[in-house]
């Protein structure tokens, strides 16, 4: 299985070693080009506006728009708002480019800022094990997910009810990065939607 890592700006390493760690080949994706024969793709956190006005600059907006309608697509922290289809503080319409494909709004910077930053223990519904072992997640600059609409779903949400990941279909979103933990649940669930068919 090969899995690309969108590399134009932001926390990209720590995903390439998690896939590593995982036995799969991990690509850094900095040209549309590099998306072909990807069973997925992760679009990782850093700065969205940036990620998405480099993502505009480099021709990559209807490659993964396309990419996106066949395959596998995460986002996290910057990644979730770029895929989403609406921000809530009304700033899609401000210079700030979406990929616009998840039927998902988020607030940006919803906690506040990096020294409002968190772990927390979630949830995690599509585990098997999500229930009984809470996953260690980390929030830094977090954006919130007010609402999942259509076809997407909530699948984790803080103690007091605030939703901070989403799926729609082989599509991921979260607000956190699973990336920075020890452990690697995310990325395995990942995968397998990343190798359903269909």
């Amino acid at each position: 299985m090969r899995v690309g890592v969108l590399a134009l700006q932001g926390a990209f390493i720590e995903h390439i070693n998690m896939l590593k760690s995982l036995g799969v080949e991990a690509v850094e994706v900095r040209l549309p080009e590099q998306l072909a024969g990807l069973d997925g793709l992760i679009i990782p956190g850093g700065e969205s506006t940036t990620i998405g006005k480099l993502a505009v600059m480099y021709g990559f907006m209807e490659p993964l728009r396309r990419f996106a309608a066949e395959k596998a697509l995460w986002g996290t922290c910057a990644g979730m708002i770029f895929m989403a289809k609406a921000i809530g503080d009304g700033r899609s319409q401000h210079g700030q480019p979406l990929l616009a494909i998840m039927d998902i709004v988020v607030d940006r910077n919803a906690f506040g800022r990096q020294v409002d930053s968190f772990e927390a223990d979630l949830r995690v519904s599509v585990f098997e094990n999500g229930q009984s072992k809470p996953f260690p997640a980390v929030f830094i600059r977090a954006p919130k997910l007010v609402a999942a609409k259509g076809d997407a779903r909530v699948i984790a949400e803080l103690e007091d009810g605030t939703a901070v990941a989403a799926q729609q279909g082989k599509w991921l979103a979260t607000s956190f990065h699973p990336e920075l933990t020890g452990d690697d649940r995310f990325h395995q669930y990942f995968l397998q939607l990343a190798g359903k068919d269909g």
